[in-house]
Parts: structure tokens; C-alpha cells; sequence
């Protein structure tokens, strides 16, 4: 499966649009984390917690898009984006979301 931020792949046509895919997960921090982060604030510096909870839930999203992606046969995925939103206190959505395509 490839999958681009750009709109084509160079060198491969589109022969079909498939439609929208996407996958997200929402992730809440814990406890642990927030101490740490508190102290880590009074410091400065970065949150590697968080950052890997950031990272961790891109991959998550990504993985359930592509899984979408594949439910429609797709070859690839163009146009792939991320967002995120606050779902409530101290919990976030990470949604990722494309264009599913075959190519040629």
C-alpha cells in the first residue's frame, strides 16, 4: 500500500477513485504521565512522554486508514492528512484521513 501526502504518485497513473478513508484513535494521558510532564514544565525541555504518545496514536490512525484502504481494494492512499481535536479533558482524537485509489 503506498500512501502519499501528495495527490499522485509519480510515475504510476490513477485509474480509480475509491473515496474517502480514514482511521482514528482517541488516547487519554495517565497519571504517571502528568506528574512528570508537571515537573518536566517547571524545568523546560521536551515531554518525551507525550511526544511518544503523539507519535504512538499518528501510527495508530494510520494503520486503521490503511486497513480502511484496503477494505476497498485500494492500491493506494493520496492526499493523506492528519488532525487532531480534543475530545475531552485530557483525552485527544488523532484522525487521519485520504483518498483511497487504484493505480494502473
Amino acid at each position: 500500500m503506498i500512501i502519499s501526502t501528495t495527490e499522485n504518485i509519480p510515475g504510476r497513473e490513477v485509474s480509480e477513485v475509491l473515496g474517502v478513508v480514514r482511521g482514528s484513535t482517541v488516547r487519554a494521558r495517565n497519571i504517571g504521565r502528568d506528574i512528570f510532564a508537571g515537573l518536566k514544565n517547571i524545568v523546560g525541555g521536551e515531554i518525551e512522554e507525550y511526544t511518544r504518545l503523539a507519535a504512538d496514536s499518528r501510527e495508530e490512525a494510520l494503520l486503521r486508514m490503511t486497513q480502511d484502504a484496503k477494505r476497498l481494494g485500494a492500491d493506494a492512499v493520496v492526499g493523506v492528512r492528519f488532525t487532531t481535536s480534543m475530545i475531552m479533558q485530557g483525552a485527544s482524537e488523532m484522525f487521519a484521513y485520504g483518498t483511497a485509489v487504484k493505480l494502473k
